[in-house]
């Protein structure tokens, strides 16, 4: 248990999830405030977020439930939060730590002195998406002789790599992933391999899944075919070569596989720093040489930037390396020992539920199940869960892969997961007794045919206060009815609905 009191009760606070929180005032008042009372309305405002710690949130945030390390990292943080990184020759501090970061990540997956390969450099991003747009970047870069690039992902491959492809006008190959193993076949990916390709992916593991691709295969095709391979590691790179140190099978994946060019992983996920800080990784410089951009023919400075930011606080920089300096190999090993514990008794507990199967047996650090009963709605499931103080993450159907529960499991869940597989019978024998979510026909029929572009922002707001998104603040109590929506909606609608229904919660304040 962290040595922070936040809530971490059975149930969710009065001003929890549901209730929408009071809205701040402006934040340029006519005159200032006293800065207690700037930090009070935060600390006001935080009391409507989920609980970061206590081990009963299974997505967004990675708490390792070690005293003392938010107060390390908030201290390093300070240290260096007006470090600016667009100059390495002005501020040394922050280029050493980089250095000591990729250094790190480098040697933790099979690169530097003694491994695979020993050339490897990379570079330190604000988080995962930033790691994977600059990997599609240095692959299309690398190329400027090919007019229309395309890259080879599973459909399984994490959603940053289709928002590399939109901002970096790289066509997308979609590979499909069998039901049954969630991996996409190799010989699928091969024939995906066309003269224009300058990427192909995989995933160690996939985010939704929790499973390891075929890495050492999928690598091999590429290099065949001349092409890159970057392998998606931001999720579980910092947890899988200590998971194989304890005895569990874990594939090649990184750099000690002939072909992996480049490999990301985020340093606050498992390696438990705070947001954001991720590391990109290259097999050699000449891979990285396209990653840079650099800009003269202006009368201002001369710039330089190795990543997508100019301007970088060294605040994340200096809390992450502040992190793996006080957790150190031996607390990392330690940390994974204790999230395996937390998996496997999670797996138990969904093994235990009539009504449930796990949709893949964990190789990671990810719980994922389905429902098999046509009378247990999975999405009531959810909400069920939430009320007993579980935070959840409902996934939608997807081509022959049934809608399912995800569970990201960090070494706090451990002490918690005991209670888990009580209340989740608890929720299972709720969510039959409420029976499945029933939408009005004409609405599923319009989720159905409406196309996207027929959505009205009248539509929209229409569609929100049925649902419960009154007047665009807030959620309601339970999201089934909205989670049921867009299951039903086809990808490309569902996607237009997200983007209204945010764009009616994401408005300023004045």
């Amino acid at each position: 248990m962290s040595d922070h009191a936040e809530p971490t009760g059975p149930g969710p606070s009065s001003d929890g999830p549901g209730t929408a929180a009071a809205g701040p005032p402006p934040a340029l008042p006519a005159v200032g405030v006293p800065a207690e009372q700037a930090l009070a309305e935060i600390r006001a405002l935080r009391a409507a977020d989920r609980p970061t710690h206590g081990g009963r949130l299974f997505a967004y945030v990675y708490d390792p439930a070690v005293p003392g390390l938010d107060e390390l990292a908030g201290a390093a943080h300070g240290l260096s939060a007006h470090v600016n990184g667009l100059d390495p020759t002005a501020f040394p501090s922050l280029l050493a730590m980089e250095n000591a970061l990729v250094g790190a990540a480098a040697t933790l997956l099979g690169g530097g002195p003694g491994g695979g390969a020993p050339e490897a450099v990379g570079s330190v991003t604000g988080g995962g998406t930033e790691s994977l747009i600059l990997a599609v970047k240095a692959a299309r870069d690398a190329h400027p002789e090919i007019a229309e690039p395309r890259m080879v992902v599973p459909v399984s491959a994490h959603a940053a790599f289709a928002k590399a492809a939109h901002y970096l006008r790289v066509a997308l190959d979609p590979v499909p992933v069998d039901k049954v193993t969630l991996r996409p076949a190799v010989a699928a990916v091969a024939a995906a391999i066309r003269p224009e390709t300058v990427l192909v992916v995989c995933s160690a593991p996939s985010y939704a899944h929790g499973v390891v691709d075929p890495v050492e295969e999928i690598a091999a095709v590429a290099a065949r075919a001349g092409v890159r391979c970057h392998v998606d590691a931001c999720f579980g790179g910092w947890t899988l070569p200590y998971l194989r140190r304890l005895g569990r099978p874990v594939p090649a994946f990184d750099f000690s596989v002939d072909g992996v060019t480049s490999i990301s992983v985020d340093l606050h996920k498992y390696a438990y720093a705070p947001k954001g800080v991720s590391v990109l990784l290259h097999r050699d410089p000449a891979l990285r040489a396209p990653q840079y951009f650099a800009y003269a023919d202006w009368p201002g400075y001369a710039m330089i930037n190795p990543v997508v930011a100019s301007t970088r606080s060294g605040g994340p920089i200096a809390a992450a390396y502040a992190t793996l300096r006080h957790l150190g190999d031996a607390g990392y090993l330690e940390l994974a020992g204790r999230t395996l514990e937390a998996v496997d008794r999670l797996a138990d507990a969904v093994r235990g539920v009539d009504g449930l199967r796990l949709l893949a047996e964990p190789e990671s650090t990810v719980v994922c199940f389905a429902a098999d009963d046509p009378d247990l709605d999975l999405f009531t499931l959810v909400d069920e869960l939430t009320a007993r103080g579980w935070h959840t993450q409902p996934q939608m159907a997807y081509a022959d892969l049934p809608a399912s529960v995800h569970l990201t499991v960090t070494a706090s869940v451990a002490p918690q997961a005991a209670g888990f597989g009580t209340d989740l019978a608890d929720a299972v024998a709720a969510a039959r007794a409420a029976g499945p979510v029933k939408l009005p026909d004409e609405l599923l029929a319009l989720a159905s045919s409406l196309p996207p572009e027929a959505l009205t922002p009248e539509l929209v707001t229409g569609l929100a206060a049925g649902l419960g998104l009154t007047g665009g603040v807030g959620l309601p109590d339970r999201m089934a009815p909205v989670n049921t929506l867009l299951d039903a909606a086809p990808p490309a609608l569902r996607e237009r609905l997200l983007v209204e229904f945010v764009s009616l919660l994401q408005r300023p304040v004045y």
